[in-house]
């Protein structure tokens, strides 16, 4: 909802917005099905607000406002098109009197709760017959509440590029079938995953951007840490959600002090830790001793959040307790085996047992992840550690070849000049 202009009142309407998303999409598709039309209703409805709104302030009921004139815009889409009698029929069929009036849609009964709703929409945008990229496109869209042309620039392609791949999202959840009902029992723990994977998938991105001029998209990361709040206040006994919101917490703890002062990448052992946020680290800590303690078999998003824990615990880099760290790496392994989570595994072997023990772990990863920046990265860092100049010179050349962050690509070839 980026249409309002700058100004505090701009961003109270965008931060409602982005939360009455969700619960409106919520109602209409309850009501009428249909995902891609109704997700264009709530959408039109979304920049209507995001234009009235910030000079009028918001309505008394700003849900019913919302929610009426996402009705009055699908009823519209539904009449303009073939079949209009029939599809006509049927919402006029489904909708309250008061509302085709003109009524305050919070009338008896036109709104209901909308945390059951939330949910099932992110179950569905995060339906199994969708890649990871378009689960994550449309979730920023239909639950985040962003448009098209944010959701394009929050990945660097065009608006013309996201749009098809949305759409496209769209009519692979009608091929598949897909209605706007809870999975059932079975289903319901795999999605349950999927969701989570896709935020942190958001998160990340937000993070460190895959690709562009900037490290970070704050609003994009913010994203991710609000959906993984919500996901939380609808499944507040699901230990691996907590877990998620606190390595989202305690990572983004770090946000500040990760950029100098021309937007250069400071790397975590030479990041000033007194800008880190100690608010969000107190939060996420909270969040990890709940989730270690409730929960028998931990996942890998607790796992990662307890390591994210010990860092921000420590005051220095020295300070930190690696052998800890390579502990719960281990048990990462175990639980969630992966090139990524083998490669932070090594640092902390390097760490605990030196730079050659570190080397040994990577050994092993070079036909997974040879083309991959932060493998070459990490093998340039324990070569550096092992004395080991000429090797590190041409892993640091090697990643900045593959890096496609630009403050990540210039502060590898920094590494490398500083080598010569």
């Amino acid at each position: 909802m980026a249409t309002a202009g700058p100004g505090p009142a701009a961003d109270v309407t965008q931060g409602l917005l982005r939360e009455l998303a969700p619960e409106v999409l919520g109602v209409l598709m309850r009501r009428y099905d249909g995902l891609d039309s109704c997700e264009d209703a709530v959408q039109e409805a979304l920049l209507d607000a995001a234009t009235q709104w910030p000079e009028s302030g918001p309505p008394d009921n700003p849900r019913g406002w919302l929610l009426t004139v996402a009705t009055r815009r699908l009823i519209d889409m539904l009449r303009s098109e073939s079949a209009r009698r029939r599809r006509e029929d049927a919402v006029f069929g489904a909708t309250l009197p008061a509302v085709l009036a003109g009524a305050d849609a919070s009338v008896s009964g036109a709104t209901t709760d909308g945390h059951d709703d939330t949910l099932t929409l992110l179950f569905l945008c995060c339906h199994p017959a969708l890649t990871p990229s378009s689960q994550v496109a449309l979730t920023l869209r239909a639950v985040g509440g962003l448009t098209t042309g944010e959701i394009a620039r929050a990945f660097g392609v065009s608006e013309a590029t996201m749009a098809q791949r949305i759409s496209r999202a769209k009519q692979q959840i009608r091929d598949a079938g897909a209605r706007f009902t809870p999975p059932g029992p079975a289903d319901r723990e795999r999605r349950i995953r999927a969701v989570q994977q896709v935020l942190y998938l958001i998160f990340n991105e937000g993070y460190t951007a895959s690709a562009g001029q900037e490290l970070q998209r704050a609003d994009l990361s913010a994203e991710g840490i609000r959906l993984a709040r919500l996901l939380l206040s609808l499944l507040p006994d699901d230990a691996e959600t907590a877990g998620l919101l606190a390595l989202m917490l305690l990572t983004d703890a770090r946000r500040e002090a990760r950029t100098g002062p021309g937007g250069e990448l400071v790397p975590l052992t030479e990041q000033d830790r007194g800008r880190w946020d100690r608010r969000l680290i107190a939060e996420g800590t909270a969040l990890v001793a709940r989730t270690l303690t409730a929960t028998r078999a931990l996942g890998p998003y607790q796992i990662q959040a307890a390591i994210a824990a010990v860092h921000d615990e420590a005051a220095s880099v020295t300070d930190t307790d690696w052998a800890e760290v390579l502990t719960l790496y281990q048990l990462l392994v175990t639980v969630a085996p992966g090139p990524m989570v083998t490669l932070g595994r090594a640092v902390a072997v390097a760490m605990v047992h030196g730079p050659q023990a570190g080397l040994a772990v990577t050994g092993e990863l070079g036909a997974v992840l040879g083309r991959h920046h932060r493998f070459h990265a990490v093998r340039g860092h324990l070569h550096e550690m092992a004395g080991d100049r000429a090797s590190a010179a041409d892993d640091y050349r090697t990643a900045a070849r593959y890096a496609t962050n630009i403050p990540e690509k210039r502060y590898l070839e920094r590494k490398l000049a500083a080598l010569r």
